[in-house]
């Protein structure tokens, strides 16, 4: 009997989908195809997303197309059609994405007295984890600040710390590896927390694709706003210069610009290759040999 008493009690797609968000919350559902790197983004309604005709879409797509399948954390503006942080209406949840030394961060989780206890522990493959918190009356920028704190100190994917993220839906496969695995939510509790339940310390730290400069870059109008490009080549950069995989910038920044790109894998090798490209001439002297790069006056 107490083996069926710690039995964890593991969620359907539409249970979380239900517990998670309003009926007439907004929310967008990403499908992207691995073999063929598509992404299709649709926005519609929980309600919806809870019903018959859209969960046997999401299971087609799911068993007989190989897609994975994510969903926005956050719910839209009811005139939002895409994903920015503009179209954010509220924030409902605070989540860390956990992709190594799964079992030893949340132990960490457990034992802090700095995080409540989360609402779902989600298994999206073996030993990697989605964690997920119920919240209320947290703004964006605090909610980000939050966000990042966590990540720092329990180890979550830096990437994964905008509020415009999209989590893996439970109930459906994991078709990233060679063999298939079911993403599971282990739900804890049913409370929504409030900021001062995070005894984190959320201070402004690196927010991977954001620009740490404080100087405009040369020749640039110093009152035009850089580009999500720009943005991510030099968060490739830093990344690169501070020793980082290649491999696995490629891999945050695919999945950072997944639902805005047709193929976020080309277009993240290709921007870490160029910044491979610029790290490597700017390592290289200019001057002849023995006269470094002095100048004559």
């Amino acid at each position: 009997m107490s083996d069926e008493k710690e039995k964890p009690k593991y969620v359907s797609a539409v249970e979380y989908i239900r517990a998670n968000f309003h009926p007439s919350d907004r929310v967008a559902v990403l499908v992207r195809n691995g073999a063929t790197n598509k992404v299709q983004q649709r926005v519609t309604t929980a309600e919806k997303l809870a019903g018959t005709q859209a969960q046997e879409w999401l299971q087609h797509k799911s068993e007989k197309e190989s897609c994975d399948i994510y969903i926005g954390m956050n719910p839209l503006k009811p005139e939002a059609h895409g994903r920015t942080k503009d179209d954010i209406q509220t924030i409902r949840h605070l989540y860390l994405d956990i992709d190594y030394e799964g079992p030893a961060a949340l132990g960490k989780i457990r034992q802090s007295n700095l995080v409540p206890t989360p609402n779902y522990t989600i298994a999206t493959s073996p030993e990697k984890f989605q964690i997920v918190w119920r919240v209320e009356g947290i703004d964006q920028e605090q909610a980000e600040g939050m966000l990042r704190a966590m990540a720092r100190k329990f180890g979550g994917d830096q990437a994964a710390t905008d509020s415009t993220r999209v989590l893996r839906l439970p109930g459906f496969l994991n078709k990233k590896y060679p063999i298939d695995f079911l993403v599971q939510a282990q739900k804890h509790t049913d409370r929504v927390y409030h900021a001062s339940d995070f005894r984190l310390r959320s201070e402004p730290v690196d927010t991977d694709f954001r620009p740490q400069s404080r100087f405009p870059i040369q020749g640039r109008d110093s009152q035009k706003p850089l580009s999500q490009s720009e943005r991510d080549w030099m968060y490739a950069k830093r990344a690169l210069a501070r020793g980082d995989d290649p491999e696995e910038v490629i891999r945050r920044l695919a999945d950072f610009r997944s639902s805005e790109k047709s193929n976020p894998e080309y277009y993240a090798r290709l921007t870490v290759t160029k910044a491979q490209h610029q790290i490597a001439a700017e390592k290289v002297p200019t001057g002849p040999p023995g006269e470094g790069n002095q100048r004559s006056l």
